[in-house]
């Protein structure tokens, strides 16, 4: 068979990670997650799927950041991806807030001048 050499391990992350890849495809697809968010959730599947077709790779990496246990490395990747997601919508949300403020009081300059419209063409 040609995957003798695969561990059953490194079958499920690969299919695990193709499955994440194309969630997230789906999701973009479908208009249910824009583009501008969705690159880091791309970057760390495309990572995680790398590290689970080159397993070596764990090894030398871990190795070179001074990680004893490879495992421990995915952690942390996990870690860095979630602060670096977070930190986005951290952003998003600000920005997103900003706006919402500045509608918000335009909203009220609008509804104030048209009820002093209003009133000056009842009067008339």
């Amino acid at each position: 068979m040609i995957f003798e050499h695969i561990e059953k391990i490194q079958i499920i992350s690969i299919i695990g990670s193709l499955a994440f890849l194309v969630m997230i495809a789906r999701l973009i697809k479908n208009s249910m997650l824009k583009e501008a968010y969705s690159i880091l959730w791309l970057i760390f599947a495309a990572v995680f799927l790398v590290f689970s077709c080159w397993k070596d790779g764990l090894d030398y990496f871990a190795a070179m950041v001074g990680i004893y246990y490879p495992p421990a490395m995915l952690f942390l990747i996990l870690i860095i991806a979630l602060i670096l997601v977070l930190v986005q919508f951290s952003v998003i949300i600000s920005s997103q807030s900003d706006k919402i403020r500045a509608l918000t009081q335009e909203l009220a300059l609008l509804r104030n001048e048209f009820r002093n419209s209003k009133k000056d063409t009842g009067k008339s």
